[in-house]
């Protein structure tokens, strides 16, 4: 459930927090006090597009946060699987935050559980929490797509239906990968061509992962072979090879330390550092002859190293920016090649398992339609039912369905929901004949019925109650009442008998304050209520009172 709503310097909101309830809250007040720009904020922290012309006069920014209740019972909303996914930090104490704020400048910055998000994310982690349904909204009614979709989720054909859609996809997959293979012969004889010189080209080339490190270090020292001739020469030249050189100094050292030991034995530890000395410097004087030996001046290899490293350069310019790159596009274009070569045979493979998907195809989408016409009579029943109880006495509801050859992601059914509001009438599209209030009872009713199919947890209506009065009026809050015993749902309304059926009121009025106006909202007890009801009803007479303790004690 939503808990808490708080808005900061949007249109006439300074700052107001909206504390929820569980079950039916209701919003009242006067027109143009700012009930519709709650229902923005709410829009707005669920990911939907900002308008900073709404920012509060005088404010550098606005702020709305959000904090629903979530995972107490039953399936956990949003699934903490995806917000792994999306690098979001996890629920904690049973809270999801969404927070968006946005600057008159420009900037645009979303929150959820306190991890900065794009705004693709948050719409995306919001988007299983909350229904919204304003005047505009019922127009997605009007759409076959979505009617088949109300028609599925009361009959529970959710997994049926995805099945279905994972068997076209799947012919969808197999179709592509047969046009990519059905070129004109041109076209195939230039790809040929090009993967057989691409694959050819590699292969010649007998490359090896680590080879271009070593190469590079060969090819330094190949090229600077004669320096580092002379380098090594003139290192071994000090160490051992003149008068002047290192190991005959030491050894002149060690006749010294020699005399001086007969002299005084406490020095005989400085022979031994003298000795260890010098067998490092043997050491050294070995290992340089070596490398004397293994350094040679060799005009031909350097070409050949050359020679590699510009065929490694160009091979990289062409197929990936590492060796390692260039020998995974030729293993690639191997496996195009080999599939390309086997083009007919390959083409036949996807023909036949195209041809065997479609029989699948046809098999489950028969089965799909079976089972939606079972349920048609049923969902028209309950709709008209709960259509009688919202004024339409003698309404009928229909639902039509219709096939396609061509199958779709949905199936091969088309779906038309049709009313007739009036006795005497024959049932037509809800697109050829609904009124606006007409649309919204539609949608109530619809709601009522799959209350319990319905897994999205937070349910908004806005002007739900729109061109009803009367004994229908107090129908409507009735319905909205039960379905909220399955849903936390948020309505505003300008009717006292929907306004009496809230198990929470609140009441959104406009106040003057330093020469300001703002957007205020109060939870209501008993007596404000009452109040608030009587004004609803058209003025604070005794009268009106006592209609008002009527409609809540109903």
């Amino acid at each position: 459930m939503l808990t808490t709503l708080r808005i900061r310097n949007l249109a006439l909101v300074a700052d107001l927090t909206l504390e929820l309830s569980p079950g039916l809250n209701v919003l009242t007040g006067e027109t143009g006090a700012g009930k519709s720009v709650i229902l923005g904020a709410l829009s707005l922290v669920l990911g939907q597009r900002a308008d900073r012309s709404l920012i509060r006069s005088g404010a550098d920014a606005c702020t709305v946060e959000a904090v629903f209740e979530v995972g107490s019972h039953g399936r956990v909303v949003p699934d903490p699987e995806l917000l792994a996914n999306l690098g979001v930090e996890p629920c904690e104490g049973g809270q999801l935050i969404l927070k968006r704020t946005f600057s008159a400048a420009g900037t645009n910055r979303q929150f959820v559980n306190g991890s900065p998000t794009s705004l693709a994310t948050l719409a995306e982690v919001a988007g299983g929490l909350v229904d919204l349904h304003g005047p505009h909204d019922h127009q997605s009614l009007l759409k076959s797509s979505r009617q088949l979709a109300i028609l599925d989720a009361f009959g529970g054909l959710g997994p049926t239906r995805t099945a279905f859609s994972e068997l076209v996809q799947q012919r969808d997959r197999l179709e592509a990968a047969r046009l990519a293979l059905v070129v004109d012969e041109q076209a195939y004889a230039r790809q040929l061509d090009l993967l057989r010189f691409q694959v050819r080209e590699i292969a010649e080339a007998r490359l090896r992962e680590d080879e271009e490190v070593q190469i590079e270090q060969e090819h330094q020292r190949s090229a600077n072979a004669a320096r580092l001739l002379e380098l090594a020469q003139g290192a071994v030249g000090l160490l051992a090879e003149n008068e002047e050189a290192i190991l005959t100094r030491l050894g002149a050292v060690g006749r010294l330390l020699q005399e001086m030991q007969r002299l005084d034995g406490s020095v005989a530890s400085l022979g031994g550092q003298q000795e260890a000395a010098v067998s490092t410097l043997r050491d050294l004087q070995v290992e340089l002859s070596r490398y004397l030996d293994s350094v040679e001046v060799d005009p031909a290899r350097l070409g050949e190293l050359e020679e590699r490293l510009n065929l490694l350069q160009n091979l990289k310019r062409k197929y990936g920016h590492t060796v390692g790159d260039v020998l995974n596009f030729g293993r690639e274009a191997q496996a195009k090649l080999e599939l390309l070569e086997g083009r007919d045979a390959e083409v036949s493979r996807l023909e036949a398992e195209r041809a065997r998907l479609m029989v699948e195809i046809q098999r489950a989408g028969q089965e799909l339609s079976a089972a939606r016409r079972k349920l048609v009579a049923k969902l028209s029943k309950s709709v008209s039912r709960e259509l009688n109880a919202l004024g339409f006495r003698q309404s009928h509801f229909e639902v039509a369905l219709t096939q396609d050859d061509t199958p779709t992601l949905t199936g091969f059914d088309l779906c038309e929901f049709q009313f007739a509001p009036n006795p005497g009438e024959p049932a037509r599209p809800l697109r050829a004949i609904a009124s606006s209030g007409e649309l919204a009872r539609v949608m109530l009713a619809l709601k009522t019925v799959l209350a319990a199919e319905d897994e999205v947890p937070v349910l908004v209506f806005d002007e739900v109650d729109a061109n009803v009065g009367g004994e229908t009026a107090g129908a409507v809050g009735a319905k909205l009442r039960q379905i909220a015993a399955q849903h936390q749902v948020l309505c505003i309304t300008h009717l006292a008998p929907v306004a009496a059926a809230g198990q929470a009121h609140f009441v959104v009025s406009k106040e003057v304050k330093a020469g300001r106006t703002e957007s205020l909202v109060h939870r209501l007890d008993r007596a404000t209520r009452i109040e608030e009801l009587a004004r609803m009803l058209g003025g604070t007479s005794a009268a009106a009172r006592r209609h008002a303790e009527e409609l809540l004690g109903a």
